[in-house]
C-alpha cells in the first residue's frame, strides 16, 4: 500500500465535530453520528515542523513560474473596468462556479462581544487588498475532477503543465461517505489537498487561486456588518445541527447555495461545512495589520472557520475559530498518515479566493506548498 493511500472499512463513519476537536488524549463516548470501532495501532505523531522561509524547491518553483506565465497571458484577455461578479467554467468540462468581487477595505477583526472566546481576542484593525471569492464552497463536481483526471477530460485534452501537478492518491472508500455528490460541498480533505486543488485549478483556468487568509475569510463573512447575517435569523442563511436533518435521517451537509447569501453574495459562509483558511492557527496580535498571513511552520493546528451542519448555532459566527487537529485523521491506520484525506472530518471543506493583484511566483509557491503536509513519526 502506498504510504499516502487512504484505507477505511466500509462501515466507518464520522464522529461529531465537537468530539474531533478535543485533544488526542481525550476519550469520546457519543455524538450525532455512529462510529464504527476497529482495532488499529495508534502512534501519536511528532508534529512536523518547517521554516516558513525555507527555500522553494527549484523544480516545483519552475512549475509555478510556468503557471504564472499562463495566468499573465490569460489576463491580457480579461475585460477592463470595475470588478464585477463573473462565472468560470473549467475548460473542457461543464462544471462552473461564480466568483464575487470583494473590495479592498479595513475592518475590526475579532470579537469583544459577551461570550466571545479568548482566541477571538484581542480585536485589532486589519486592512486588506481587493480579491474575488468563490460564491459557494468547492463542490464535488469540481473536486472529483482534481482527484480523477479522466473526469476532467484531461486524457483527451492533454496539458503537460497540468500533468506535472501533484494530485490525490485514490481513496479506498467513496469520500462523500454516501452523503451526496452533485452540487454538494467536497469534504474531508487536508489543507495540503485544498492548496493543491487551488494550484490545479489555477493551471486549468489561467487564474490564480488560493485559500483565503483568516482575515480575508472573516472580512468576507461579515460583508460590512457585525454578524454577516442581514436579517438576524441564522436559519435563513446557514445549515447547522438544529436544521440540517430536514428531509434526512440525521444531520448532514446540503447542496451549496440552498440558503440565502450574505450582503456580498456569498453563500454558506456560516454552516454547511467548515472552511480551511491559509493561516497557521495562532494567537492574535494586538497591533493593526495589513494583509496578514500566518505562514505554516507546523502540521497542526491550522485555522478553520464558519462552523458546520454538525455544530450548534452558537458556533456559527464570523469570528469563531477552530484549530485543526491530528484527531481528524484518527481512523486512518497508516503511518505516516495520508497527506490528502481527513478521515474524521466529514464537516470540513473550503472555498478559494483570487487576489486582484497577481503575486510573485515565490508567493504563489508558498500559498500552494505549506511545507508541513507530511507528518513524521
Amino acid at each position: 500500500m502506498s504510504k499516502n493511500h487512504l484505507w477505511l472499512p466500509p462501515s466507518a463513519f464520522a464522529r461529531s465535530a465537537s468530539a474531533d476537536r478535543r485533544s488526542l488524549g481525550e476519550g469520546w463516548s457519543g455524538g450525532r453520528l455512529a462510529l464504527s470501532i476497529f482495532s488499529v495501532c495508534v502512534v501519536v505523531p511528532l508534529l512536523a515542523t518547517a521554516q516558513a522561509d525555507k527555500p522553494p524547491d527549484p523544480k516545483e518553483l519552475g512549475v509555478v513560474q510556468q503557471i504564472r506565465a499562463r495566468i499573465e497571458e490569460n489576463a491580457k484577455k480579461a475585460p477592463s473596468g470595475k470588478p464585477a461578479a463573473y462565472k468560470v467554467t473549467i475548460p473542457n468540462t461543464t462544471v462552473s462556479y461564480p466568483m464575487v468581487p470583494v473590495a479592498a477595505g479595513e475592518f475590526t477583526m475579532g470579537s469583544a462581544e459577551a461570550g466571545a472566546k479568548p482566541n477571538e481576542q484581542p480585536q485589532r484593525k486589519v486592512r486588506l487588498d481587493a480579491f474575488w471569492m468563490q460564491a459557494h464552497e468547492v463542490t464535488w463536481d469540481a473536486y472529483l475532477m482534481f482527484m480523477f483526471a479522466d473526469q476532467a477530460n484531461e486524457r483527451s485534452n492533454p496539458d503537460a503543465l497540468v500533468d506535472a501537478l501533484s494530485r490525490p492518491t485514490a481513496p479506498y472508500v467513496e469520500m462523500s461517505f454516501g452523503r451526496g455528490l452533485k452540487g454538494f460541498p467536497a469534504i474531508s480533505m487536508t489543507q495540503h489537498a485544498a492548496n493543491k486543488f487551488a494550484q490545479w485549478l489555477s493551471a486549468r483556468t489561467g487564474e490564480f487561486y488560493r485559500l483565503p487568509t483568516e482575515a480575508e475569510w472573516e472580512y468576507a463573512c461579515r460583508a460590512g456588518s457585525a454578524t454577516g447575517v442581514p436579517s438576524g435569523n441564522l436559519d435563513d442563511y446557514a445549515w447547522h445541527a438544529g436544521n440540517s436533518a430536514a428531509q434526512f435521517l440525521s444531520a448532514t451537509y446540503h447542496p451549496v447555495g440552498t440558503k440565502k447569501p450574505n450582503a456580498w453574495g456569498l453563500y454558506d459562509m456560516l454552516g454547511n461545512v467548515m472552511e480551511w483558511t491559509l493561516d497557521q492557527y495562532a494567537p492574535y496580535p494586538a497591533s493593526p495589520q495589513e494583509n496578514p498571513w500566518v505562514k505554516s511552520t507546523t502540521s497542526y493546528p491550522h485555522a478553520v472557520r464558519g462552523g458546520s451542519w454538525n455544530d450548534d448555532k452558537s458556533a456559527l459566527t464570523c469570528t469563531a475559530r477552530v484549530a485543526s487537529s491530528a484527531s481528524w485523521k484518527k481512523q486512518d491506520p497508516q503511518l505516516p498518515k495520508s497527506i490528502w484525506y481527513m478521515t474524521d472530518a466529514q464537516w470540513l471543506g473550503f472555498r478559494l479566493v483570487r487576489p486582484a493583484k497577481l503575486p510573485t511566483a515565490e508567493e504563489m509557491y508558498r500559498a500552494w506548498n505549506n511545507g508541513v503536509a507530511q507528518e513524521p513519526y
